[in-house]
């Protein structure tokens, strides 16, 4: 038998049954940044960007993001996603982005909450791109989770 989760006796891979794992409520929230220069920051602020509201677009983008992990990811889970929450925090030199999801499951959240950020991120990147060539995507972390087998855990930052 091997000892991987994910890898079968045989070798090949293989989703992990949660069948037998209790029901439980959960939470995630992760965070990520888009780095841009001022002037970038501003037309996002007054909404002066050719392709439209850069951060409507990218709160639905990472709602729907989170929707797809399951296609994306190829060991998740497709998992009953009770809600998700998309936070946009604009600072001078970048865009904090903060997703929070919930379900009552069998398996974590986490992925989910982390696919939401980045794909926020990315529609944020699409739709500046072309007045910003120098934005960079970093940073993308769990911050804190609640539930499952596991419990609950909080990063702690040092910033």
């Amino acid at each position: 038998m091997s000892e991987f989760t994910h890898i079968n006796a045989e070798g090949r891979a293989k989703m992990v049954n949660v069948g037998d794992k209790a029901f439980t409520d959960r939470t995630a929230v992760a965070r990520g940044e888009v780095i841009m220069q001022p002037e970038t920051i501003e037309k996002i602020k007054k909404g002066a960007m050719k392709k439209g509201d850069v951060l409507g677009v990218a709160q639905v983008a990472g709602i729907a993001g989170a929707k797809k992990t399951w296609e994306l990811i190829p060991m998740c889970h497709n998992i009953f996603i009770s809600g998700c929450d998309m936070d946009f925090d604009i600072k001078e030199d970048r865009v904090e982005i903060t997703a929070t999801l919930s379900t009552n499951g069998q398996t974590g959240i986490e992925m989910e909450a982390l696919t939401a950020v980045s794909i926020a991120a990315l529609t944020v990147y699409d739709m500046c791109k072309a007045v910003d060539k120098t934005m960079r995507i970093q940073n993308i972390r769990l911050l804190q989770k609640t539930g499952g087998r596991s419990g609950d855990w909080i990063l702690e930052e040092t910033e």
